[in-house]
């Protein structure tokens, strides 16, 4: 069974690592599922503080995943249609067939959202479809980061007691 939930906890660490670039899942979050499927083991002894660390900062991040895009509109100008706009086009990014869909919709997303929602002309709505993009790349860096820290813990909890696990 211990062999199992190590395959698991390392399946949802690398599904971490891809949701920190897929909007519909959540990156950190996911990668701690892992840790916590690596804990439940017998093999390695339960820390507390070290899952409610690494949990409360996977939850800080979900949190900032959903704020800083909204605040890199509007640092750029952005009402709240842009940012309308951004959540729509990365949805519908995600789901088209095309490469980078998820940037491309996030872009057009604010940009269509400033500029039938809000009204403005086509250089605010450029400026404010911008800050959606860079909110969307720091939001994604951050998660990819943090998911990365969460890889590396899960391979070193995994080294430490590998001779339980595999003799």
């Amino acid at each position: 069974m211990d062999i199992f939930l190590a395959t698991l906890g390392f399946i949802f660490v690398l599904l971490g690592i891809i949701g920190a670039f897929l909007p519909v899942l959540p990156g950190p979050l996911t990668s701690w599922l892992g840790l916590l499927l690596l804990h439940l083991t017998k093999t390695v002894p339960q820390d507390s503080s070290f899952l409610g660390l690494t949990f409360a900062i996977a939850v800080g991040i979900w949190v900032l995943d959903y704020v800083i895009p909204a605040l890199g509109t509007k640092w750029f100008g952005g009402s709240k249609y842009g940012i309308y706009g951004t959540s729509i086009g990365l949805v519908l990014g995600l789901i088209s067939p095309i490469p980078f869909g998820i940037i491309i919709g996030a872009f057009t997303g604010a940009l269509a959202g400033e500029m039938i929602g809000a009204k403005k002309d086509f250089s605010k709505a450029m400026k404010a479809a911008f800050g959606a993009l860079l909110g969307f790349f720091a939001s994604s860096t951050l998660k990819f980061i943090v998911a990365l820290v969460y890889f590396g813990l899960f391979l070193n909890i995994l080294w430490t007691y590998r001779t339980a696990f595999f003799t």
